[in-house]
């Protein structure tokens, strides 16, 4: 018999251009949504433990960092839905250069508070999920939501392969053996008409649409559309159109060899929600059940940051991640364009590397013909402030954004990192050299990024700080052990 030709790979992954140094005095502001999207880390670690390097485009350095809790200071109220913390330390892979850590705490609801939610789980049957990790996986993943669930909140469950189907109506949530066979009877079979199935998922919750409530569709895919509404740019307008309805859209990503990362991470984006992937039960125990509030309830939308440097002290800057949540300067007060939301007890880093004017930690020379490196009006130089932080966010249900300013200091620079930003530093060297290590300092490497991470396990309740050390370890290895000792390159 002729050997069998191994099943051809395509995973689609969308292209990462890192973000560049920025010179402040050419470009003072730099302007993003937050992204509290944690895809990026489950779906790696997936495939270092099978003993492969990522593609570089499979790693979003923000959604390795946020995977994590860094335990920021929580609001004192809900008048304002959250604290902003910052810290200011020597870059532990370039002590010439300083990091900037940005932490914003949502506050958090306790899972009786939570308003009644109206759930529409959308689920994939096609040929393609017919493997051990994706449908099964499903299916386990979300029974481990049924014991959460309440009599006040509704479950529905719309299955699509080549053609979408209603296989379970709006049901009360502590019908769980009702819920439970629905999921059941799934089962994959035929081609993907993903566009037919998200139609029918929106008309379903809007059916059993809560006012005052939590409204989303829960699309749960490998993402292989290819029958119907396949074109990707036609999903995002339907889904981009269905969110003003209030009902939002997450995406949770399954299986290997076809997972279209691009395509559930960017509806996800549109459709006001967030994006993860399910690589096992404990993945689906932590996204589902111990983050049920944050993956569930908005308590914040359209969630812009923006950050003007003071040329006078900061000489270049550095955005690390985010690199497909940036915006235009002028984005930021228009409160038409769309950004990121936080869910109930979220937590949001962003990491700024900085070179301080005569640090000696510059990476470009200035312009040798501009007129003045750093033109300031009158009365406009303050020595000690490094840069004004702001954050625009709405309420739930309103249409203006509010906003927070808040100056950062010199004088705050601390002599060392602290816990903190020492294993924020490390998540994010450790997405640095998976896309290669260009970004590092000479001599930082693997040690450093397994140092970082011993010297700032803490805690680590949960163990996945440990588990993060062993990857990193595994990563080291395989990347040791690859052609050239690199990483991969996008779509091998």
């Amino acid at each position: 018999m002729a050997a069998q030709a191994p099943a051809t790979n395509t995973e689609n992954y969308e292209k990462i251009e890192p973000n560049p140094i920025h010179r402040t005095a050419e470009q003072p502001v730099s302007t993003f949504s937050i992204d509290v999207d944690t895809g990026s880390y489950a779906n790696v670690r997936r495939m270092l433990a099978a003993g492969e390097l990522p593609p570089k485009d499979a790693v979003r350095i923000e959604e390795l960092v946020n995977y994590f809790d860094y335990g920021y200071p929580r609001p004192e109220s809900k008048d304002v839905p959250f604290e902003v913390t910052t810290e200011l330390a020597p870059a532990p892979w370039n002590g010439k250069r300083v990091l900037l850590q940005i932490g914003i705490q949502g506050y958090d609801v306790e899972r009786e508070q939570l308003p009644p939610a109206n759930l529409v789980l959308l689920a994939d049957t096609s040929g393609s999920m017919d493997e051990p990790d994706k449908l099964p996986l499903l299916k386990r993943a979300f029974a481990q939501l049924l014991p959460q669930l309440r009599a006040q909140d509704r479950v529905s469950i719309v299955a699509y392969a080549g053609s979408a189907g209603l296989v379970l109506p709006p049901t009360p949530g502590d019908h769980g053996g009702e819920i439970m066979d629905a999921l059941e009877r799934l089962q994959a079979g035929g081609s993907t008409n993903g566009g037919e199935g998200i139609q029918l998922a929106y008309a379903t919750a809007r059916q059993a649409y809560i006012d005052g409530g939590i409204n989303r569709v829960l699309l749960a895919t490998d993402g292989d559309f290819n029958v119907g509404v396949a074109n990707q740019q036609a999903l995002e307008t339907l889904v981009a159109d269905q969110r003003k309805s209030g009902i939002a859209l997450s995406t949770l990503g399954f299986g290997t060899g076809n997972y279209n990362d691009a395509m559930a991470e960017r509806l996800a984006d549109v459709g006001n929600g967030n994006h993860a992937y399910i690589d096992s039960a404990l993945e689906a125990q932590k996204v589902l059940v111990e983050e049920m509030g944050s993956t569930l309830m908005t308590i914040a939308g359209d969630v812009k940051v923006q950050v003007e440097f003071n040329p006078a002290t900061v000489a270049e800057y550095r955005l690390i991640g985010y690199e497909n949540r940036l915006l235009k300067r002028e984005d930021f007060n228009n409160d038409q364009v769309d950004a990121g939301e936080i869910g109930a007890g979220h937590d949001v880093t962003a990491l700024y590397e900085l070179a301080l004017v005569g640090s000696g930690g510059e990476a470009s020379d200035p312009l040798r013909y501009a007129k003045d490196e750093a033109p300031k009006p009158a009365g406009a130089v303050k020595p000690d402030e490094l840069a004004l932080l702001k954050l625009r966010y709405k309420r739930p249900g309103e249409d203006r954004s509010r906003l927070i300013e808040s100056p950062l200091m010199r004088r705050d620079i601390a002599a060392q990192p602290g816990e903190r930003m020492r294993f924020a530093a490390a998540v994010a060297g450790f997405g640095e050299m998976l896309r290669g290590g260009e970004r590092l300092g000479p001599g930082f490497g693997w040690d450093g990024v397994i140092g970082l991470a011993r010297s700032a396990r803490g805690d680590d309740r949960n163990g996945y700080r440990g588990e993060f050390l062993q990857l990193a370890q595994t990563a080291r290895s395989l990347q040791a052990k690859a052609p050239g000792g690199g990483s991969v390159a996008a779509g091998e």
